[in-house]
């Protein structure tokens, strides 16, 4: 999806020095898209002082809300598109000939490489109930320069997550490793992004890779997290539970069903450049590709079954804009 909020925030202080386990309750905004779509979507993904968690550098919770879509070519560069749907249907279509209908139980992978464009409309006229999780994953340095590419998922495995009390959850491995079992979408640096199913009553054990930063997104119902042996915390639709490293495990609670996304990875190997759908390591590398697709160059390709019909690329700020980098 198309971000329309242009975000020139600079943030030029040092990184610091390592992460280590650590616990960030950070709240989610909501961002009005305006336009035809007359969406509203929360963000959970960049923060000010957390723009990337692994790889993963953009997470929207579109919905629950009941629309009509209507999201005309626009283009990417630099990133995945990872869509993980709730309720309702989106028709995804793409300059790699892709034209397929995302819907519950599927992952849709876009891969933009140096570029890539797509459309995405909600299915039927009218209004309908749609709820999704969009998220972005930032390329490596080894793939962002190449070509674009689009998968579809429909058989994604699953680990059970043991009991500590009450009954085992489950987890859906949407994109790269969580506990042995591997999604078969491509990924490009160590990285996981799963969905987790926590029964009413039960508390869960969650394995992690010490050496990987984590954070957990409430999306239906609300866990408690056992961080720490004297911290437990709350993680509900309407926050981010930043982990940090150092963790081998994690425990949920939940009284009720709750189901939670875990996004976690190694911390990625740069600081990006970030602005409307790009992602890139330099303001050069943004004006580059904001003038391609301003030129209708042959980079981003022609999205299938439309005309000439495309989103105009936003003005550039008045300032250079600058890596993002974290400041927890």
């Amino acid at each position: 999806m198309t971000r329309l909020d242009v975000d020139a925030e600079s943030v030029a202080e040092p990184a610091p020095e390592g992460l280590g386990p650590r616990t960030i309750l950070l709240e989610s905004r909501e961002v009005p898209l305006g336009g035809v779509r007359g969406m509203s979507v929360h963000r959970a993904l960049p923060q000010r002082d957390l723009p990337m968690v692994g790889a993963w550098c953009f997470l929207d919770r579109f919905g629950p809300q009941e629309t009509r879509m209507r999201v005309e070519p626009h283009p990417h560069i630099g990133l995945q598109t990872v869509t993980w749907p709730f309720v309702g249907e989106v028709r995804h279509r793409d300059t790699v000939g892709s034209d397929v209908v995302v819907a519950r139980g599927a992952l849709n992978l876009m891969t933009s490489g140096a570029g890539i464009a797509h459309s995405e409309y909600s299915v039927g006229d009218g209004p309908v109930p749609l709820d999704a999780l969009q998220l972005w994953v930032a390329l490596p340095e080894s793939r962002r320069h190449g070509g674009p590419a689009f998968e579809r998922h429909e058989a994604l495995p699953e680990i059970a997550l043991p009991a500590v009390h009450g009954a085992d959850g489950v987890a859906t491995v949407v994109l790269g490793e969580l506990g042995g079992a591997v999604s078969p979408a491509s990924a490009f640096t160590p990285i996981v992004g799963a969905e987790l199913h926590v029964p009413a009553g039960s508390r869960v054990r969650i394995p992690l890779h010490p050496e990987w930063e984590y954070a957990l997104a409430g999306v239906f119902g609300e866990g408690i997290a056992a961080v720490d042996a004297d911290e437990s915390l709350p993680v509900d639709a309407a926050h981010l539970l930043y982990l940090g490293t150092g963790r081998t495990v994690i425990e949920v609670s939940a009284e009720a069903d709750t189901t939670l996304f875990l996004l976690g990875g190694e911390p990625f190997e740069d600081d990006i450049v970030m602005w409307w759908n790009f992602v890139g390591r330099s303001h050069e590398d943004i004006v580059e590709a904001r003038d391609a697709w301003e030129a209708d160059a042959s980079r981003f390709g022609h999205v299938v079954d439309h005309g000439a019909e495309r989103i105009p690329a936003p003005p550039l700020p008045g300032v250079r804009l600058t890596q993002r980098r974290r400041r927890l």
